[in-house]
């Protein structure tokens, strides 16, 4: 199907309101429009560009723990969360009490990633990961009587008191299963031609359309984004974190989205889809770039420091994992002891690397700003 005869599906009587039924798509896609062949060529080319830097980064692991955090606060923050950056690393009995629910969720998002992660290595994407992520990311938050895990059997709305009010309104709960057992295949059909990026680009949007979910439509679309990105081998690790641009575009973001439910306008949707990887791919990788020159930059600290070379390097791998430090606790990092750790606090604080955000004398919270302030790189920055 050509992309300009795309008809988004049909609106079917339900009572006093109206479901949208999409039409199926796994099937063939092309277009005829050749802004889109521009825009995938860039957005592949950045996504290599990005992939070829967690390649060469040295223990990136150690790195990959904050792209999963910053997705996590950025997608959850698009549900209407609260959580910072830097709070997501702390315990909970650091967080205020009433932020405690948002930063659970965003804890949970955490979770939900590291399984679905250890779970492709066993299984393909499909709708049993994607329900088993879902239970992960839904479970012990609000929403958790929800039927985390399972595929809605009662009617869902966006905006308004009730489905007679609501914005949209998704398909019954009676269409859902077939729906997604079309996008499961479309996923995996190697009998069709059609790119990664556009093929999850229409992954995502039916997914959202079906909004097969009681709750926690929004973050479970998001990463199954990643997800299949790491499926299919573009990605070897989950570097690309999506929803800092879609958060800072929400409105843009759920206005293309509604554009092609309600104006059948698919290409809209893909033009800005295509856009939105092309400038977080870019994005992540000054941000690998600016990590691999702090890095070299502590590791001359640490070769210039003699015997206690050693003991920064270990100091600053934690940081680099975990990038805050609340002092109430008792730290130990391998094999620094407490006192060593407080020390080497005191030091690079100093030295600039480190801030205290408290502003307390007692139980004083460091961040490793050098390092956070890497994750807010915008455009044209570090270049």
């Amino acid at each position: 199907m050509d992309f300009k005869d795309f008809k988004a599906g049909t609106y079917k009587p339900q009572g006093d309101h109206k479901t949208f039924s999409p039409a199926l798509i796994n099937q063939q896609w092309i277009w005829s429009n050749t802004q889109i062949n521009t825009l995938l060529e860039e957005a592949n080319t950045a996504l290599g560009e990005l992939s070829a830097f967690s390649r060469i980064v040295p223990n990136v692991e150690l790195f990959i723990r904050m792209h999963i955090v910053k997705e996590a606060t950025d997608s959850s923050r698009i549900e209407g969360t609260k959580t910072e950056f830097d709070e997501a690393f702390l315990d909970r009995e650091s967080i205020d009490p009433e932020k405690r629910d948002d930063w659970e969720e965003v804890q949970n998002y955490i979770k939900a990633v590291d399984f679905a992660l250890a779970e492709l290595k066993k299984i393909p994407l499909s709708n049993r990961l994607i329900r088993e992520t879902h239970k992960v990311l839904m479970t012990g938050v609000r929403g958790r009587n929800k039927t985390p895990g399972e595929f809605r059997k009662v009617q869902n709305w966006i905006g308004g008191r009730s489905a007679a009010e609501a914005r949209f309104v998704p398909p019954s709960p009676e269409e859902v299963l077939d729906l997604m057992s079309d996008l499961e295949a479309f996923l995996h059909n190697e009998e069709i031609h059609v790119p990664h990026l556009i093929r999850i680009a229409l992954a995502h949007y039916q997914f959202e359309t079906i909004h097969p979910f009681l709750d926690g439509n929004g973050r479970t679309g998001r990463l199954l984004i990643t997800l299949y990105l790491i499926s299919k081998g573009i990605l070897d690790y989950p570097t690309l974190y999506l929803s800092d641009y879609l958060e800072k575009k929400r409105q843009e973001y759920f206005d293309n989205l509604n554009a092609a439910r309600t104006n059948s306008d698919i290409e809209y949707w893909i033009i800005f889809f295509l856009g939105a990887v092309t400038e977080t791919a870019r994005k992540g990788s000054r941000v690998f770039k600016a990590i691999l020159e702090l890095k070299e930059e502590v590791e001359n600290i640490s070769n210039e420091a003699g015997s206690r070379g050693q003991s920064i390097r270990v100091f600053f791998n934690h940081l680099f994992t975990n990038p805050v430090l609340k002092l109430s606790n008792q730290l130990t990092f391998g094999e620094l002891s407490n006192r060593n750790i407080r020390r080497l606090i005191s030091e690079f604080e100093e030295a600039g690397f480190l801030l205290e955000v408290t502003g307390q004398k007692r139980n004083q919270v460091f961040v490793f700003k050098r390092y956070l302030d890497l994750f807010q790189i915008e455009e044209g920055d570090n270049e």
